[in-house]
């Protein structure tokens, strides 16, 4: 059976932390493959700053083009909107049956993790991978000592991708923080300027 990690966000853009990350995951855990799921644009928010899906999705498929462990998804973009994480693990698990689940996190979202819809069935049915981060916020959580809960010492990657935008957009130079393909699409399609 094949164990796959599900590491959601909005890559807005994706740089080298959130790959960094990822290829941690797939070569220091018990994860076969990781799936980098693209969250699509609410529809009730309004945010300017965030590309449209397409192209998030694009920068992602060519981040990880040259990491085989790393796959680019967009399957969150063909289910209803608004959507919840148990509505996507539940699509997933019904259209591969033969492979497990498994959320990747950071530390600071574990702590909001009991507020999530049905966070319980979640648990029970799907492990949660947390990296480690560098925040004041991080409360003690009981989640840590669940056994559905794995802590993986992946490295402490404390780069944002508002931090990059609002580089791009002052004009400075943050060419190392991206993959260089990452960087030239950007560049090409003039975002965040």
């Amino acid at each position: 059976m094949k164990n796959i990690g599900l590491y959601f966000g909005t890559f807005n853009p994706i740089h080298i932390g959130h790959l960094a990350i990822a290829n941690h995951m797939a070569e220091y855990s018990d994860l076969d493959e990781i799936w980098m799921i693209v969250t699509p644009h609410n529809p009730f928010k309004k945010k300017s700053s965030l590309l449209d899906n397409h192209h998030r999705l694009e920068m992602v498929y060519k981040a990880t083009q040259t990491y085989p462990k790393l796959k680019p998804s967009d399957i969150e973009f063909k289910l209803p909107q608004p959507n919840y994480t148990i509505n996507t693990l539940a699509y997933l698990q019904e259209k591969h049956p033969d492979f497990c689940f498994n959320l990747i996190m950071g530390e600071d979202n574990l702590k909001s993790f009991h507020k999530w819809k049905n966070y319980e069935v979640i648990l029970e049915n799907h492990t949660i991978y947390v990296y480690p981060r560098i925040t004041k916020k991080i409360a003690k959580t009981d989640l840590l000592s669940n056994i559905k809960v794995k802590k993986v010492l992946a490295p402490i990657m404390e780069i944002s991708s508002t931090f990059i935008r609002k580089a791009i957009h002052e004009g400075k130079n943050i060419r190392p923080l991206l993959s260089e393909s990452v960087w030239t699409y950007i560049d090409e399609m003039n975002f965040y300027k």
